[in-house]
């Protein structure tokens, strides 16, 4: 019926980022919002985390990712999308989910900011005490 698939999507989270993920056969190049991810991510500790998924797969020159990345900020983001091609690898190949998993790259990350508390100066500081 339908035509054969050219992509496989996955939708990561963290924090408050959502990445929406699709990945389909390629020589490796990662796009974000329409601009290579290098450009958007200066700090090896984010691309480390983009690239992670493909890297524990050895599919790092396998796979384009295209992704639509908002909310959150930089850490978030990289992340949401790390979160995203995992799911997406997944999809395009069920028997990668051990490797996935046992690198911990399929959970997703529950952390989030805890909400403002009234009478306190943010989720749990409290005003300072004075004694007089």
């Amino acid at each position: 019926m339908a035509a054969k698939q050219s992509y496989f999507h996955g939708t990561g989270r963290r924090k408050t980022s959502v990445a929406q993920v699709r990945i389909m056969p390629g020589n490796g190049a990662i796009i974000i919002n329409g601009v290579p991810y290098e450009e958007l991510f200066p700090s090896l500790e984010h691309r480390r985390a983009i690239l992670q998924p493909l890297l524990v797969t050895e599919s790092l020159d396998k796979f384009n990712a295209m992704v639509k990345v908002n909310g959150g900020g930089i850490t978030g983001q990289s992340g949401a999308i790390s979160h995203g091609i995992a799911r997406a690898l997944v999809e395009a190949d069920e028997s990668l989910k051990p490797i996935l998993r046992q690198n911990g790259l399929l959970t997703r990350d529950p952390r989030v900011k805890e909400r403002k508390k009234p009478g306190l100066r943010r989720a749990r500081k409290a005003p300072q005490y004075t004694k007089r």
